[in-house]
């Protein structure tokens, strides 16, 4: 099929009488390799957990879109993205999760590198014996470290390099949620999951933006927070989503996490469930936050990462692991329920009648927020190129 420009002006309408995007961004190699660069390399765009590389020397190989990349926590506690490829011949540098003893030693031919990246050794380069040569300038070979920010625990890089900074880029999601700008702590292994979709990246955001499906498709999170009790979140900026007014969990009789310090009483029944374009599905509650990472794997399969955070460290106490755990599944049922609408909308992307769908301007409107970000983002791409 491969990507057309022509079929996203429906797109940006109004809501009331926009389309959706085409088949072709859903099903199409081409496509999605035109959305890889215009919407994930040109944005910030989520690529792992500062929790995946806990300590000092920590280092994580991340598979993204077809990109090897290095996360490396530095002995300033500092999490670094690079390129995990060495500046010699180009062989991969690390394979597996592992701690690095000294430096990042390439294993073909044992140039090395420290957790900032810097060339350090580079043995017998000017012939045996010889580990210095004056055409190899060490401080020109460092690793090629790819712009990134670590908000929330949250891993985002910039690979063009030329995104707005990411305060800037997401200030009005900072200011909304200011006052859940302090400290919360991981829960640890079991407040973790991973779920294999096979359903396009795009889906599962859509589907996040909006509550309109609760009553049919969680009818257990519905018994309590109905449809009537969640609102619509649209501001300017990447980002959109819903609320809920009756937040109210009831895990255990005598156990419960502590509530974030100093929130405002808005916060007590409330939560709010946003999408931050283009791979980061976020939760904020009184007691806990969660965030999920969307990892595409080509157009039609997606690897959802969550992770569970919570306001006080004695939260991650084994007195509270029956809780978290507890926690976990609530929020995994959920999104385990998601599937079948997820995949099934996939399959329904390859009815070749299928003109990109009707937003209801009442219920869809999180939803053709995205839709509107990525035609528009992909439209100035195009015009760019």
């Amino acid at each position: 099929m491969g990507f057309e420009i022509v079929g996203l002006d429906g797109v940006l309408k109004p809501v009331a009488t926009a389309k959706g995007l085409p088949n072709s961004h859903y099903v199409d190699s081409a496509t999605f390799d035109v959305e890889r660069e215009a919407l994930f390399f040109k944005n910030w765009a989520a690529v792992g957990f500062g929790k995946d590389v806990p300590e000092e020397a920590d280092a994580l190989p991340v598979e993204f879109l077809g990109l090897p990349l290095l996360m490396v926590r530095g002995r300033d506690g500092k999490v670094r993205v690079f390129q995990n490829t060495c500046r010699h011949r180009g062989m991969v540098l690390i394979t597996e999760p592992k701690k690095v003893r000294g430096v990042i030693r390439c294993p073909y031919h044992s140039w090395c590198y420290d957790l900032e990246g810097r060339l350090k050794t580079t043995p017998h380069v000017g012939g045996p014996g010889h580990n210095t040569h004056e055409d190899i300038d060490r401080d020109a070979l460092g690793l090629i470290e790819i712009r990134s920010h670590v908000w929330q625990d949250i891993v985002f890089i910039n690979l063009s390099g030329d995104a707005d900074p990411f305060e800037e880029a997401t200030a009005s999601l900072l200011d909304r949620w200011s006052e859940f700008e302090q400290k919360a702590w991981y829960g640890g292994s079991d407040s973790a999951f991973e779920l294999d979709i096979a359903c396009n990246w795009k889906l599962a955001v859509e589907n996040y933006c909006e509550s309109y499906h609760l009553p049919w498709v969680h009818p257990g999170l519905n018994a309590y927070s109905r449809l009537e009790d969640h609102y619509h979140i649209i501001e300017s900026g990447a980002f959109s989503g819903q609320g809920t007014r009756v937040y109210n969990p009831s895990l255990s009789d005598n156990q419960a996490f502590v509530d974030f310090a100093g929130l405002s009483q808005q916060w007590d029944r409330q939560g709010e469930y946003i999408a931050l374009f283009p791979n980061v599905l976020l939760g904020v509650h009184r007691d806990h936050r969660y965030a999920i990472i969307l990892m595409p794997n080509g157009p039609e399969q997606t690897v959802e990462r969550l992770a569970l955070y919570y306001a006080s460290e004695a939260m991650t106490a084994p007195d509270f692991s029956d809780l978290r755990a507890k926690n976990r599944e609530l929020w995994k049922e959920v999104f385990i329920e998601d599937i079948g609408v997820v995949e099934g909308m996939q399959r329904g992307r390859h009815g070749r009648y299928f003109d990109g769908g009707k937003f209801s301007p009442v219920m869809d409107e999180p939803t053709w927020v995205f839709h509107h970000w990525v035609a528009s983002h992909l439209k100035a791409h195009a015009s760019a190129a």
